[in-house]
């Protein structure tokens, strides 16, 4: 129950959904109050915000210094275990096999796969539990695409019952226990899964993957139009900030 609250009130805190939601407020003022002149500060406040979030320039430069954190990781020392944390999935067995991995889950399970490639005799590790209308975990459903790409069965261990960050570093350190290990996870969620990690006594080796953050020069028109894309960099960093905050509450 405490789960699902979390995750509610995190949704609605994302910037589309509160500053929707302060529109809704504004438009209330607005249209059924005395107060229009503070409905329209305060939609005029909630539009600038989300045009602002919209624009590449903004939106990655704030997501950069959470993904420049730690670089792509290209040693090969000997490590038992590579751990690929849970991320979005879906599951249809009509589909390919990594059609059911959504947004971050994708890239983190291909760098996933290219370790195990430079680490011979390691085991790849994926997290993550079962939605409440999923029948298939999290970690299934990655492990089908990492054994569609070539990785037998044998040297992939599951972890599915993992519901976050925390938990998913609890049962790791039950696994691992000081063999050394790799983890992998999205750049920008990165820094926080390793204060989680470092909680549970272990120092793991960190990979990052699914960078969004573009640096090379965009043509000016690029730029200067919002777009979805560039919303949802925005809405990384927002996400991240309310987790390192919670994490923070927590300790």
């Amino acid at each position: 129950m405490l789960f699902d609250l979390k995750k509610l009130l995190g949704g609605l805190m994302m910037p589309l959904s509160f500053l929707l939601l302060m529109m809704g407020v504004a438009l209330i003022l607005l249209w059924f109050t005395r107060w229009q002149r503070s409905g329209k500060v305060l939609f005029s406040l909630a539009w600038l915000v989300l045009l602002l979030l919209s624009l590449q320039p903004v939106a990655d430069r704030m997501l950069r210094p959470l993904e420049n954190r730690y670089p792509t990781y290209q040693g090969q020392q000997p490590v038992s275990y590579i751990v690929v944390l849970g991320g979005g999935y879906t599951f249809d067995p009509a589909w390919a096999p990594s059609s059911n991995l959504i947004g971050n889950s994708l890239p983190r399970v291909n760098e996933g796969v290219r370790q195990y490639r430079r680490h011979p005799g390691a085991k790849l590790v994926f997290t993550g539990a079962a939605a409440p209308t999923n029948p298939v975990s999290s970690a299934k459903t990655a492990a089908l695409v990492a054994e569609s790409l070539g990785v037998p069965p044998e040297d992939i261990v599951l972890l599915d019952t993992p519901r976050d960050t925390q938990q998913e570093a609890a049962q790791v350190a039950r696994l691992v226990d000081h063999h050394p290990f790799l983890l992998v996870t999205s750049a920008n969620h990165l820094p926080r899964a390793l204060g989680f990690f470092h909680a549970q006594g272990l120092t793991p080796i960190p990979v990052p993957a699914n960078q969004l953050a573009i640096r090379s020069p965009l043509n000016w028109w690029e730029q200067a139009i919002p777009q979805a894309m560039y919303l949802s960099h925005s809405e990384r960093v927002w996400y991240e900030g309310l987790g390192r905050a919670w994490q923070w509450l927590k300790q």
